[in-house]
């Protein structure tokens, strides 16, 4: 791709299973297991999936607010995994996140001018002189006005504390931001603004966006890339036309036929899956998707699929695709 400016490649994070009195290591869960996929300078990446799937510590992997197990995360070409000390303090500043739940996210002791401040006053980006000025213009990049500068997270709506944490994610002028649901945990009416809001932000700022969520509308919208994630790891990734319209793995073309089309007179056939999801501490042999696949055969309980292309800039990790 292009001018990259996000790659990472065969990233992985797995957290220890303790047990017994002295808590020695049995096992490992397998949250994130030798992902790759690059993001392009101000493109919009999805990144879907059921829940426990993987996205989030992928998401929070890549900025490094939980260290990864093993892999590389390149930043305009530097990887980021090896910095240390004030050297990754400096890359910080480009890479910032937007979390899931604004009620959890904001600091409640603290005022509006102090959460979207502290940023710029760590950094020493700007003088306590200059603060509000700054922070005011910052407010009203995200619709909110210098009336709320002193006032609590617990003053505001949910869409607006939402706002807030763009607004603190957006204080150091970042280049990429990761969006963790970031309007999952809002009313419907509201997540059409706050969507509409980041598009704006992307468009007017040069932004690239890694959206995570499990919400497929709103991933078809926001993202011109889509990569779709199964027990840790990406089974298809490719341009969201073609994602939506010609999926080629059996678990995406299963996850996209729940969108309903919003023509009453366009009948769907949704494909209903069976059984559980694995667990990702026991994933099983070969294809992860196999047991609850209706194509599967003896290849895909066997030998695990890699990934491969399925078309123009579109890859897929299934046997059957690449007969």
């Amino acid at each position: 791709m292009a001018d990259e400016l996000v790659s990472i490649r065969d990233l992985v994070k797995y957290f220890p299973i303790r047990r017994g009195l002295l808590s020695r290591i049995a096992g490992s869960v397998k949250a994130v297991d030798k992902v790759s996929f690059v993001i392009g300078r101000g493109e919009a990446l999805g990144l879907v999936g059921e829940s426990g799937c993987g996205k989030t510590t992928v998401g929070k992997s890549v900025l490094r607010l939980i260290e990864p197990t093993s892999g590389e995360v390149l930043f305009e070409g530097q990887d980021i995994t090896k910095l240390t000390g004030s050297e990754f303090r400096k890359m910080r500043k480009h890479m910032q996140m937007v979390f899931q739940d604004p009620y959890m996210s904001l600091n409640p002791r603290m005022t509006v001018r102090q959460i979207v401040g502290e940023p710029l006053l760590v950094n020493k980006l700007v003088t306590k002189k200059d603060l509000e000025d700054r922070v005011t213009r910052i407010l009203e990049l995200v619709g909110l006005s210098p009336d709320h500068l002193n006032r609590y997270p617990h003053e505001f709506s949910g869409g607006q504390r939402q706002r807030i944490g763009v607004a603190r994610a957006l204080a150091l002028n970042p280049e990429f931001l990761v969006l963790d649901e970031p309007t999952s945990a809002l009313d419907v009416s509201v997540q059409a603004q706050v969507l509409n809001l980041l598009k704006e932000l992307q468009k007017k700022l040069s932004l690239t966006f890694l959206f995570i969520s499990h919400d497929l509308s709103v991933v078809r919208y926001m993202s011109s890339r889509i990569a779709v994630m199964y027990v840790g790891k990406i089974v298809e990734i490719g341009q969201t036309t073609r994602i939506v319209n010609e999926p080629r793995h059996p678990y995406t073309q299963a996850l996209f036929s729940a969108i309903l089309d919003p023509d009453p007179e366009v009948k769907t056939q949704r494909i209903v899956l069976t059984g559980d999801v694995p667990s990702p501490a026991n994933p099983p042999q070969g294809c992860r998707f196999h047991p609850r696949c209706w194509l599967a055969n003896d290849r895909c309980r066997r030998e695990e699929p890699t990934m491969s292309e399925a078309g123009t800039d579109h890859l897929s990790a299934c046997h059957l695709v690449h007969r």
